[in-house]
């Protein structure tokens, strides 16, 4: 199954109800929920559907009958493709990989880690992990995130020669003013992300959110023993999109309104902070969510030696209030896509 578009999530839900049935009549049922592909990014949103779907069993009487397994490219529980956060609370550090290894075992949902999606077929999940392992893991229902990828566009210069690969990257993502030259991991600066999310070649070309190239992961990469990527993609959706096409829409209207020839406004990653709320179960009373926010969204060890962010602006917290925040988001959200009256008022 998929909950990438609007009929994809309705075909899962109705599938879902069937495992409920099955569940119902006695039945053991075993769920798989993840990411597809060892290069997946969005595994916050993996994670946010195990969850609900366990709160769900929980909530309709059937747990003790379901096993739900969340199989996941990440090197450890945390990471959601950020390279994992450390948080400063009471006096005390902790990771994120802690604090998620803890609702983990406490909702008892197994994880299966530096895991790599080969192949699927009717009922079965064919993949290889880090170690060089390979496994069939059976399913009577299975969610898995695609990899994200550019929409393999055809670029041509005035004279109609083939310039796609100047201007895309091999995964079809737009090049923006970022420094793409290969480097080692440690080697890689904050100061490599884009800011203006204009290409090179065209001043009034622009990539934002998921359509620009990275220049890195922010995740360690890792591969397994074939050579096979293993390793999150960067996350460019949700909050920092926002933020970018606000900055990249007012560098368009300084261009058209006020004659500037260069982009006039920034929104780099790796100066940004951002929030997420990702849920763990619906409920106004019995609901929780995961509430994260992070400064920079990518790190810069340079400015904050040891942990890459800041520790009073990296913040975790797994509770009923988030829940509510991420209720009030959802009517916030609609309201300012649909434009209603005071829509810009309402932050990314």
């Amino acid at each position: 199954m998929s909950v990438c578009t609007a009929s994809h999530a309705t075909h899962a839900a109705a599938k879902f109800e069937e495992v409920i049935a099955r569940l119902e009549r006695g039945e053991r049922q075993r769920l798989v929920i993840g990411v597809g592909h060892g290069t997946c990014t969005c595994e916050g949103a993996a994670f946010e559907y195990a969850f609900n779907v366990e709160h769900e069993l929980r909530s309709r009487g059937v747990r003790e009958l379901a096993e739900v397994i969340y199989l996941t490219n990440e090197y450890e529980l945390g990471d959601f493709g950020v390279g994992g956060m450390t948080f400063a609370q009471n006096g005390f550090l902790t990771t994120s990989q802690l604090w998620t290894e803890s609702l983990f075992k406490e909702r008892e949902v197994k994880a299966i880690l530096g895991a790599h999606v080969q192949r699927v077929e009717p009922g079965k999940v064919f993949y290889e992990t880090l170690s060089g392992e390979e496994g069939v893991l059976e399913f009577d229902f299975a969610m898995l995130l695609p990899p994200f990828r550019g929409q393999d566009l055809t670029a041509f210069d005035r004279s109609g020669a083939d310039i796609s690969s100047e201007m895309f990257a091999p995964n079809g993502f737009l090049k923006v003013d970022a420094n793409y030259t290969a480097k080692p991991y440690d080697q890689w600066k904050a100061s490599d992300w884009p800011s203006t999310y204009v290409t090179p070649k065209y001043p009034n070309v622009f990539g934002v959110g998921i359509a620009f190239a990275p220049p890195h992961p922010i995740s360690k990469p890792r591969k397994a023993p074939n050579g096979n990527v293993i390793s999150p993609a960067p996350p460019r959706t949700g909050m920092p999109s926002g933020l970018m096409g606000r900055q990249v829409a007012r560098s368009i209207a300084d261009m058209i309104q006020n004659g500037a020839t260069a982009p006039t406004h920034t929104a780099s990653m790796a100066d940004m902070g951002a929030a997420c709320v990702a849920s763990a179960g619906a409920g106004l009373r019995k609901g929780t969510a995961a509430s994260m926010t992070m400064y920079p969204v990518v790190p810069d060890n340079d400015r904050f030696p040891g942990y890459g962010r800041s520790l009073t602006d990296t913040t975790g917290e797994l509770g009923l209030a988030g829940h509510w925040v991420k209720h009030l988001l959802h009517y916030m959200f609609i309201y300012k896509a649909k434009g209603r009256p005071g829509w810009s008022f309402i932050p990314e």
